[in-house]
């Protein structure tokens, strides 16, 4: 019996999950959301790559927030912003912080695999630009970094699935994050803590 198509993949579910698998069920299986100060910053600082305002800058026609798709991967999402100079396309991925890790690396190469599937070319490489250093980073697309990032997708294809729910992981990762109040990471890393947890309450409604 077929059980119907694979879900699609959205491109930013791939820096979520990098960040942290259980914050990327939570948004793309149970679709929980909650703003912190990192997101309102991070949605300020988007206003006008979203506006969708094409222009040249710097010698590059400057493409932004184009829809991007992969029927190969099972992707979707956004770009946002697209440089197209001397017939090379290069996708941008703005980011209102600094950089953490290699999470904005995952995304804008699953960009990359979504533009050379739509436009038939080779995309060599991207850009990620951090507002806190108002610099932008290479990203070279590389047979590691494209392998990691398929490897990803096909996690977050099994979590959206199987609607399982991975333990916290209960580290500095969770103090800055969104969904804190939400995940409850204190009480996801075992059956023990739970039981202690619900066996404290327990005796204090007896008390």
């Amino acid at each position: 019996m077929s059980l119907g198509p694979e879900p699609v993949v959205p491109i930013a579910a791939i820096e979520h999950y990098e960040y942290c698998p259980r914050q990327c069920a939570l948004i793309h299986v149970d679709g929980v959301w909650a703003d912190n100060r990192h997101t309102v910053r991070g949605a300020h600082a988007h206003r006008r790559v979203d506006s969708g305002a094409h222009r040249h800058e710097r010698g590059a026609l400057v493409l932004r927030s184009i829809p991007l798709f992969s029927e190969s991967y099972g992707l979707a999402g956004r770009a946002d912003a697209v440089e197209v100079r001397d017939g090379s396309v290069i996708p941008v991925e703005y980011k209102a912080g600094g950089r953490h890790g290699r999470t904005a690396d995952l995304q804008v190469c699953a960009q990359a695999l979504c533009l050379e599937e739509m436009l038939c070319l080779a995309v060599t490489h991207g850009y990620v630009w951090h507002g806190a250093t108002r610099r932008r980073t290479r990203v070279d697309f590389d047979e590691a970094l494209r392998s990691d990032v398929l490897a990803a997708i096909k996690s977050i294809r099994l979590q959206m699935i199987s609607g399982s729910l991975p333990v916290a992981p209960n580290d500095e990762r969770c103090t800055e994050c969104q969904l804190l109040h939400h995940c409850l990471p204190e009480l996801s890393d075992g059956k023990d803590r739970v039981s202690r947890y619900l066996h404290s309450e327990v005796l204090s409604c007896d008390t």
